[in-house]
């Protein structure tokens, strides 16, 4: 007579560590995590009434210093910045690139950067120089 109890536990358990070797596999691992932008100078989506001087923006951990790119775009579409993205020496999670004065206008903050991973991480935030006297303080 065979034992059949047998089996179907072996089958279970084979049944739960090919589950749990699937959930694992699908985890994304803390050293293949993309770059993601922490920080900006002017803040994301603020009002200011004083033209900045350099955009800034930081990330949670050191980007490739090759295929690095920081654009500053006017609501027309015109790239406005000096096209003159810097690495920090100290810190390679900071980027900043200077600007001319900006009049009162939206602008559009795009940057491109390499992850650790080598991935190549994109995105985009904006900011308004207000007129002087308008600008408002940003609700949280």
């Amino acid at each position: 007579m065979k034992n059949h109890h047998f089996t179907s536990i072996s089958l279970t358990k084979l049944k739960l560590l090919i589950l749990a070797a699937l959930v694992l596999a699908g985890t994304p691992s803390m050293t293949l995590a993309h770059a993601i932008l922490v920080e900006s100078e002017p803040k994301a989506e603020s009002i200011v009434d004083t033209p900045p001087d350099q955009i800034k923006i930081w990330f949670n951990e050191n980007v490739a210093s090759e295929f690095k790119s920081l654009a500053v775009i006017n609501s027309a579409g015109k790239r406005v910045d000096n096209n003159d993205v810097k690495q920090a020496a100290l810190d390679r999670s900071h980027l900043y690139a200077t600007i001319p004065a900006l009049p009162p206008d939206t602008y559009t903050v795009r940057y491109r950067v390499m992850s650790a991973d080598t991935h190549i991480i994109t995105g985009k935030f904006t900011f308004t120089v207000a007129s002087p006297g308008k600008a408002e303080i940003p609700a949280d």
